[in-house]
């Protein structure tokens, strides 16, 4: 994609926009008088004053506002901009006092007046195109002018747009029946290529995301996982968590570290511009002074957006039309009595609202901006489609009806890189797929961590239990009973080998016990263990003993544990370690040593592809692998299976389609053949941006810098 010429074109744009602003006016005027007529407490009793007040309302939406918003900026992020209008309607009042025998009683009639006006201007905007695309397609050619008389072209700039949780396969089904237009055209012109990749075994959006940014993901387990040696969970959505991942892992020359752009991600890639990033949270009050622009924080995003008014208006609507969608999606999806479904209640109306409106919307201004100041690569998320997925399901009406809003976007953002001030590219990825199936709790009739739990020797309430449909219970729970019951006493090939250890070797020497006096904050679901769910993989770790614990001390001091969990419906695969055969993987049907390559029965790892093995193999050499590392069962018949959380579309494990993530590049770039694991993927994307001729921060001697320090 390349800018397009600049002629007569800019000032035409130009002649359009003053015309369209004259418009706006009118329009404005006119609204004055309706309010003066309907309103109770306001008055403009001379022909003259709706003129002048909507010469003075415009000025302040557009010279004063953005001055008092760099101040009170909090105020419009906290209350999603809601709140700014408690300062436009003491802007309104204001007005009412400089202009003679304008009449306002009071400061609630000023908030109405000021609500009413700003909603007409968004309206009016949205109707005319006059928004922030058309400024920017001013601002682009003034800026396109002044670069041409530089001292050389640059090298084309790129995107990077990533669809959270999109897998290859429902997009393709969403191009195919008209949800994804602008895709579908990029791909139909030949202008783009669509490629498939291949995750991690931990196919969620920490590991594939410091991956792709950083060329490293080591020892990332999930979103969330248990460091023994520091008793906590680290948990990617938590920032300090984030930003020590971002310390582990980056060396300073990230995928962004020459002049690049991060925008509501996990991590910064290195990017000396970053807005709404989980691991530049905690570097606001140190870090971010050391930064090379240091207004470029987390504000910055919200401060571009937030400047018009009328983006408030469109936030405030937007938010309630998608909280209006979500209720009426729950219902229908009651009624109708879909499965699998989880709980939709709650706060998470509001939640989805922001990531699927607000979160959006801030985003694609910064990329704007971005593409304004000539940056020369931008990463950023799209996470709707993710977190509604998450809860209704991968490729139902109203997932992909999100679907369809991120692609307007980013047909938006598209027309945008048409008549840039640079030449861009765009590259739109996912950092995973979505495999769906019913919750484990749900299905099972209890979550995984009070199963293990349960078989180490401690009882005990399942708060997951119980909070869905509890419809499929009653008429199923006694039949999961049994499919239970017969499991632990006596099941499958690798159950009854896992017994007869137990039995034949009986007692031996043990290892070294950690202290257990201080359990720290980590939630025990029995006395030294540590369960953690991430998606479709389960952690079970043993925190008397350091280091890990090998499958010998496991069936020695909680003998019904490791049968039963391998027989279990609900799990497909065990990783954990030997001190006689080393690593292995444990099936319901059978096993397979990494070490020697020997397999006894069905191999466990068939039905999780080809990469299976290879994946496993690096997950064991982490640091902190857990004990047990549990996959759930994958379903190939069904394309299914039951993730650990309460969600119906997930991921995070491996599986079906959580795997296999999608890359669309534009179609003159590199073939990459096959992309196995994010690091890899950072490679292509890397060897992409050498290509079109950016800089290589790898050459350099020293790092550029570091995330944290």
């Amino acid at each position: 994609m390349t800018a397009g010429g600049h002629g007569a074109g800019p000032l035409l744009r130009g002649g359009r926009f003053v015309a369209r602003l004259l418009l706006v006016w009118v329009l404005v005027v006119a609204a004055l008088r309706v309010l003066d007529a309907v309103l109770g407490g306001f008055s403009m009793p001379e022909w003259w004053q709706p003129t002048v007040c909507a010469l003075l309302f415009g000025v302040l939406s557009a010279v004063v506002w953005p001055l008092i918003l760099r101040v009170a900026l909090p105020i419009a992020v906290f209350t999603l901009g809601i709140g700014s209008f408690l300062l436009l309607g003491a802007g309104v009042l204001a007005i009412s006092f400089a202009v003679p025998g304008v009449v306002i009683a009071d400061f609630g009639t000023a908030v109405v007046v000021a609500v009413a006006l700003s909603a007409l201007a968004a309206v009016a905007s949205s109707l005319l195109a006059l928004d922030e695309d058309e400024l920017f397609f001013r601002r682009a050619a003034r800026r396109s002018r002044r670069a041409s008389a530089g001292t050389g072209e640059m090298p084309p700039g790129v995107l990077f747009l990533q669809v959270d949780g999109l897998g290859i396969d429902t997009l393709r089904r969403a191009v195919r029946s008209g949800d994804m237009p602008t895709f579908a055209r990029l791909l139909d012109d030949g202008s783009h290529r669509l490629i498939d990749w291949h995750t991690d075994w931990s196919s969620q959006t920490g590991a594939s995301v410091c991956g792709i940014l950083h060329g490293s993901n080591d020892d990332i387990l999930g979103f969330r996982w248990y460091e023994k040696d520091r008793d906590h969970v680290m948990a990617c959505s938590n920032p300090e968590d984030a930003a020590e991942i971002e310390r582990r892992h980056s060396d300073g020359r990230g995928l962004l570290a020459v002049d690049g752009a991060a925008r509501g991600i996990l991590f910064t890639g290195d990017a000396p511009h970053v807005s709404l990033t989980m691991s530049a949270l905690p570097l606001l009050g140190r870090a971010a002074r050391r930064r090379s622009d240091a207004h470029d924080g987390v504000g910055a995003g919200y401060y571009a957006y937030f400047a018009d008014p009328a983006n408030a208006i469109r936030t405030l609507v937007g938010t309630l039309v998608d909280i209006a969608r979500e209720i009426y999606a729950a219902v229908r999806q009651r009624r109708a009595d879909v499965r699998p479904r989880v709980n939709r209640g709650g706060l998470y109306p509001l939640a989805r609202a922001g990531t699927t409106v607000v979160v959006r919307d801030v985003v694609v201004s910064a990329i704007i901006e971005d593409m304004l100041a000539g940056r020369a690569a931008v990463f950023a998320d799209f996470l709707g489609y993710d977190e509604v997925a998450h809860h209704s399901g991968t490729e139902r009406f109203d997932a992909l009806a999100v679907l369809r809003s991120i692609d307007q976007h980013i047909g938006r953002l598209y027309r945008a890189t048409q008549i840039a001030p640079r030449r861009y590219h765009i590259v739109a990825l996912s950092d995973h797929g979505q495999t769906q199936g019913w919750a484990f709790s749900d299905r099972f009739g209890e979550s995984v961590e009070a199963l293990v739990g349960r078989l180490c020797g401690t009882p005990q309430p399942d708060p997951r239990r119980g909070s869905h449909s509890d419809a499929g219970r009653t008429g199923e729970g006694w039949q999961v009973g049994a499919v239970l019951a017969e499991a632990s006493s006596g099941g499958g090939l690798i159950a009854r080998r896992l017994r007869a250890r137990v039995e034949r070797v009986g007692a031996a020497p043990d290892r070294p016990r950690m202290p257990s006096g201080a359990p720290g904050a980590v939630t025990r679901v029995a006395p030294g263990v540590v369960v953690v769910a991430s998606g479709h993989v389960a952690m079970v770790s043993f925190t008397e003993h350091p280091g890990r614990v090998e499958l010998e001390t496991i069936e020695r001091e909680f003998p019904e544990l490791l049968p039963s969990l391998v027989d279990h419906p609900g799990i497909g695969f065990m990783l954990v370690r030997s001190a006689e055969f080393g690593p292995v993987v444990l099936g319901r049907d059978g096993l397979h040593r990494l070490a020697s390559g020997v397999v006894i029965g069905d191999d466990p790892l068939t039905p999780y592809g080809p990469h299976a093995l290879e994946l496993v193999r690096r997950v064991d050499t982490f640091p902190h692998c857990p004990d047990i590392m549990i996959n759930s069962r994958y379903d190939p018949s069904r394309d299914e299976a039951s993730p650990f959380e309460p969600h119906v579309g997930s991921h995070g494990g491996m599986g079906g389609p959580q795997s296999r993530g999608f890359v669309l590049h534009p179609a003159g770039l590199p073939e990459p053949g096959e992309i196995v694991g994010a690091e890899a993927l950072h490679q292509v994307l890397r060897g992409w941006l050498t290509h079109l001729g950016h800089p290589d921060p790898r050459a350099t001697e020293a790092p550029l810098r570091r995330a944290a320090t």
